[in-house]
């Protein structure tokens, strides 16, 4: 009987061992440790955008936006990250504004929303020095 307990054991342990192995490794990722999305350190990913939209067959739809915002200047990012709630407010603000002005069935202008978006994020950071990048504009 021993002889058992003592082979089910050897086997198990790999079982065991493997996950503190990783995790003593580096294997697994470390609590309140954020994996960055992408665009290189001078990149913070918004979050996605959204705003009500008429579409062609006259029913709301949903005007989504995914965006970023590229600062080389290491105080200015600071102060971005810092001031995230508040350029959220404001984008989505300025996104309502934008999706009442299109006419229904009309696909929105991601020029005019860059141009948009741009001149808040200067007025929400008191300065220019952050670029406005659009992923994805689309009405659902």
């Amino acid at each position: 009987m021993r002889r058992r307990h003592l082979i089910a054991a050897l086997l198990a342990l790999p079982l065991i061992a493997g996950p503190a192995l990783a995790a003593e490794h580096g294997g697994e990722k470390k609590k309140g440790a954020e994996k960055k999305k992408g665009g290189g350190l001078n990149f913070i990913q918004l979050p996605t955008l959204t705003a009500n939209a008429l579409r062609a067959n006259g029913r709301r739809g949903v005007l989504t936006v995914d965006s970023g915002l590229d600062i080389k200047d290491g105080g200015l990012r600071a102060k971005a990250e810092a001031s995230l709630p508040r350029l959220r407010a404001a984008y989505t603000q300025a996104l309502q504004a934008q999706a009442a002005a299109i006419p229904p069935g009309s696909p929105p202008n991601p020029d005019l929303l860059v141009g948009v978006f741009q001149r808040t994020t200067d007025q929400v950071l008191g300065k220019p020095g952050a670029r406005f990048l659009i992923g994805a504009v689309m009405v659902n």
